[in-house]
């Protein structure tokens, strides 16, 4: 009886121990898995980090080597340092591998980038020996930002070209990828030294393994933009996409569809349904196993985004139009409002610490949600977007959802994604607030509102590529019909700059929005005085307009203020929007959305003859002489010119210049230029020089 005891007690303890047996994680690397620069490296390192997240039924250990390279022929090879023969002799149950940052180094990735494959490969396979078992992660790599000291010369081009590699071995290898660049990217401010990340960014590191490992990824999820009221894009393929836990079976019930699809290995689902036209309301059930969505009154109809900064956001109730627009809101039903209001406006004050940890972490707009159109939602809504989509849904008769993130002030660099400006125009992203390429402004405004920060890389929304990473990131991968554009007050002192950024805001839009031909349709700067940049800045944007692609632009200069940079006319803005993609976007052609468009000018002996586009009716605004053109000599001094209308074009000629050379229209900050076509709407400020020479 006593050996039977004993043999039952010796079986408990064994049970005991094999219940007792943990996970094993092995967390291979360089000075980012160690936890280089963190002061509680033992604590806040992202393994340390992760074992707290896993709990007691895992075992993580940290296995980083600062300086580590991936490379067998690198300037410290991984495989022959001490932490790799630990880690092997750990035999872990899960290896997870983040290597490649020193690979950047010069003295490794020009002479050996042909063997990293293959190097990488026999890592691979020398802890599939230690541990037949094991499960093998590998990580695309966290970002190196544009303050490393080798950014330019060669850092950020091969950094590239190794997550292209790592892509390509998780794809041939039968290894897991756990992306660890795209959660950090649009962090910089978690990187002191533009390399390694403190202990929140070592955080994130360590939860977005966690989820990868136990396939946590919270469950079901929607994105923001997807919510009861929501327009739907019709005419296009119903793209669908989410979160879920890896492996759960997704199921969407749709119109008269139905659809499934699989959670992958990062918790992504995606769906498409066929497309649909104008309707509603329907109702959408999006569910898994142990959650269900059931999303009310959805719309298929036309989705526009509306951007820029103070113009675009300038709210209904503070036009000349609100009283009669905001008593016409309560029938406009077909009208839906996404508005994403700011947290904090960026208004002459300082911010608050509160406020300046919730820009850090891109929290700068309150979650929105869809709001049908009424005399409440619209008094606080763009005027200017509010009038574009209330001719739209009138002239498509279908709902228009309308999704506004406009923020006043704010420069057009301030709305491009960091990898474009990485690649395009890395200078504009080094110390924004003394960078000449901002404006002074907009530099001082930061300055202002952050003056209470403790944080040395505190975040601004003009901070280039800031409200990309807040503002647009959230709502692109939503099916939109197009984009309305009102910005370039804080980009006016530097036409040039201007004229560099520009094409990059569309195509960086374009790529987000998945949609190579996106339409763009744009507001030219109104009038106001004394800006003297402005007359060329608009001719630039009218240059603009023809030379990038499928970019259209509507004349304001005609409704300014010459006092005041927020004109209060915001109805023909939103109209002349409207009319541009009514005719453009939709292929209304009998539709004129343009003034008379010039398009050339050419010597007929004292006088210049201007041809235009649009040209049908052409005659002054308002009374019987026309305003605002002048002609130049070889001198280059301009002097004011008369004109007159000959058939569909303009002669125009000065007393004082015999030769004319040159001409120039609307050429003042405030401008009483009044040329306009049968349909009223007017030409826009333009320049030609050197006319007639050789």
């Amino acid at each position: 009886m006593k050996r039977i005891c004993i043999f039952c007690l010796c079986c408990l303890m064994a049970v005991g121990g094999m219940a007792k047996k943990r996970i094993r994680v092995a967390c291979v690397g360089n000075s980012v898995t160690y936890g280089y620069l963190l002061k509680e490296r033992e604590t806040k390192a992202y393994p340390a980090q992760l074992q707290q997240m896993l709990g007691s039924d895992y075992e993580v250990g940290n296995f980083g080597h600062s300086g580590a390279t991936l490379l067998r022929k690198g300037h410290r090879p991984y495989h022959l340092l001490p932490e790799f023969r630990q880690a092997l002799d750990f035999r872990a149950d899960i290896v997870v591998i983040h290597l490649g940052l020193n690979d950047t180094d010069p003295r490794n990735w020009p002479n050996h980038a042909d063997e990293f494959i293959g190097d990488y490969r026999a890592l691979i396979d020398s802890f599939r020996v230690a541990n037949p078992k094991a499960k093998i992660w590998i990580c695309k790599m966290t970002p190196i930002f544009h303050t490393h000291r080798r950014f330019l010369s060669g850092t950020r081009d091969w950094h590239e070209q190794i997550q292209h590699r790592i892509e390509q071995i998780a794809a041939t290898s039968g290894v897991g990828l756990i992306d660890l660049h795209v959660p950090l990217h649009c962090r910089p401010d978690l990187f002191p030294d533009a390399l390694h990340p403190n202990a929140e960014g070592a955080g994130i590191l360590a939860s977005t393994v966690y989820s990868s490992i136990t396939g946590d990824y919270g469950g079901l999820s929607l994105p923001p933009t997807y919510g009861d009221g929501m327009v739907m894009q019709r005419n296009r393929p119903i793209r669908l996409h989410g979160t879920a836990d890896v492996g759960e079976r997704v199921k969407v019930e749709f119109l008269s569809h139905k659809a499934e699809a699989t959670a992958d290995a990062a918790g992504r689902w995606s769906i498409s349904l066929p497309s649909a036209p104008a309707g509603g309301p329907y109702e959408m059930v999006v569910k898994t196993s142990r959650r269900e969505i059931r999303l009310k009154d959805i719309w298929m109809g036309e989705v526009w985004v509306c951007s820029g900064q103070s113009n675009m956001e300038w709210e209904l109730r503070r036009t000349l139009e609100a009283k009669q627009s905001i008593a016409a809101a309560d029938t406009l039903s077909r009208l839906h409002f996404y508005n994403m209001r700011e947290i904090a406006r960026t208004d002459a004050y300082e911010w608050s610490p509160a406020v300046l940890d919730s820009m850090n972490k891109l929290l700068h707009y309150h979650p929105a949600q869809w709001e049908r159109c009424s005399s409440a939602t619209a008094a606080d809504f763009s005027a200017v977007a509010f009038h574009f989509g209330r001719m739209l849904a009138d002239s498509l008769g279908c709902h228009v959802g309308l999704i506004l993130n406009a923020v006043g002030g704010s420069g057009i660099e301030a709305w491009i994604d960091r990898t474009t400006m990485e690649r395009e125009y890395p200078q504009i992203l080094h110390n924004w607030m003394q960078n000449d390429h901002i404006q002074p402004w907009v530099r001082g405004r930061g300055q202002l509102n952050t003056k209470q920060a403790a944080h040395p890389l505190q975040r601004h929304p003009y901070e280039p590529c800031y409200l990309f990473e807040s503002g647009i990131r959230p709502v692109a991968d939503y099916e939109v019909a197009g984009v309305i554009w009102y910005q370039g007050e804080s980009n006016a002192h530097n036409v040039e700059l201007h004229e560099r950024l520009f094409p990059l805001l569309c195509s960086s839009w374009r790529t987000a929005f998945g949609r190579p031909d996106l339409p763009f349709h744009f507001v030219q700067l109104s009038s106001i005085g004394p800006r003297t940049s402005w007359p060329l800045f608009r001719d630039s944007q009218r240059r603009l307009a023809s030379s990038v692609p499928h970019t259209w632009m509507a004349v304001s200069s005609d409704v300014g203020d010459s006092l005041d940079v927020h004109p209060r006319r915001k109805q023909p803005v939103g109209e002349r929007l409207a009319l541009n993609a009514l005719r453009h976007t939709y292929g209304m052609r009998h539709l004129t959305a343009s003034g008379p468009e010039f398009v050339n000018a050419s010597r007929q002996g004292e006088s210049l003859q201007l041809t235009f586009r649009h040209a049908e009716g052409m005659r002054p605004a308002s009374g019987d002489r026309f305003c605002g053109f002048e002609v130049a000599g070889a001198d280059g001094i301009y002097h004011v010119a008369e004109c007159r209308v000959q058939g569909n074009t303009l002669v125009v000629w000065s007393d004082k210049v015999p030769q004319p050379e040159a001409v120039r229209y609307g050429w003042r900050a405030f401008t009483r230029a009044n040329l306009v076509n049968s349909a009223g709407l007017p030409c826009s400020t333009f320049r030609q020089e050197s006319i007639g020479r050789p």
